[in-house]
């Protein structure tokens, strides 16, 4: 498949906590800003848990006049809660949405009125008509939780059916597995567009205890590898800015539609790999 002529480049952050943290997302967004990515989106806590942090900083973004798309999560909401966040979306003029179902936080026993992502991204619909552009997530690796591979590709294709606009991928660095992926979603009619998820590696501690969380998997070859850097940071940035260069490259050359970026609220990986592949 032909490289596809106007990629879509996204970058992703989380709402921080503490005055250093709104710091030092102010100077990431800064730099990354001048890459002038499509959109930058937000992560939004199960269950609302950084509701008010994901508005502030998709209001931030808005007004630095770049496009903004907060997450939303159905585990914990309402059918009135998310009708009133969607609300106050739509008077902020925010035209995207990332609708996923998100995960139950410690303590929480009520899983709200939307049990699926499925169920949220109908919801939205019925609420906004064709308002929202809608992404969604999609697991080229296969959901940790999915009881077969056969029912999380089913499952995205449900999220499609209900109103989803595009998926967004699980990040991964077997290139294979997001072409098949994107093979057996073709086999099935899926024509939305599927954003690969690029999570550049800064810590190699911190990436394991990602990826065992989500089931991401890090090939042999490269744990391998980066666990012989051991605590030399600079080893690890030159390796994995390396590979991950080299996997946002085949990928784009093999007809992927953009990359979305999972910054960690960091600047300086996701420009350097930018720039890298001449973007």
């Amino acid at each position: 498949m032909p490289r596809v002529d106007d990629p879509v480049f996204s970058c992703e952050f989380f709402p921080p906590k503490t005055d250093e943290g709104r710091a030092k997302l102010t100077a990431a967004r800064r730099q990354l800003e001048q890459l002038r990515p499509k959109f930058f989106s937000v992560t939004f806590g199960a269950g609302g848990t950084t509701r008010d942090g994901t508005l502030a900083t998709v209001l931030e973004i808005r007004r630095d006049g770049f496009e903004a798309a907060p997450h939303l999560s159905c585990i914990g909401g309402t059918r009135e809660s998310i009708g009133a966040i969607l609300g106050e979306y739509r008077a902020a003029g925010i035209r995207r949405v990332v609708a996923l179902r998100g995960d139950l936080p410690s303590g929480m026993v009520e899983i709200g009125d939307f049990r699926y992502a499925a169920d949220l991204i109908a919801f939205i619909r019925e609420q906004s008509g064709d308002w929202f552009h809608i992404e969604t997530a999609c697991y080229p690796e296969v959901h940790p939780q999915a009881k077969s591979p056969r029912d999380d590709l089913l499952n995205f294709k449900r999220k499609l059916d209900a109103g989803a606009s595009a998926g967004i991928t699980q990040y991964f660095y077997n290139g294979d597995a997001y072409f098949r992926f994107r093979d057996e979603c073709d086999a099935l009619g899926i024509r939305a567009p599927i954003v690969p998820g690029i999570m550049p590696i800064a810590n190699f501690s911190q990436l394991a205890r990602f990826s065992d969380t989500c089931g991401a998997e890090i090939p042999r070859w490269m744990r391998v590898k980066l666990a012989s850097f051991g605590d030399d940071r600079a080893s690890i940035r030159s390796f994995g800015l390396d590979v991950v260069t080299e996997l946002c490259d085949r990928l784009l050359s093999q007809g992927a539609p953009g990359l979305h970026f999972y910054t960690l609220n960091m600047a300086g990986l996701t420009t350097t790999i930018w720039q890298r592949l001449g973007l």
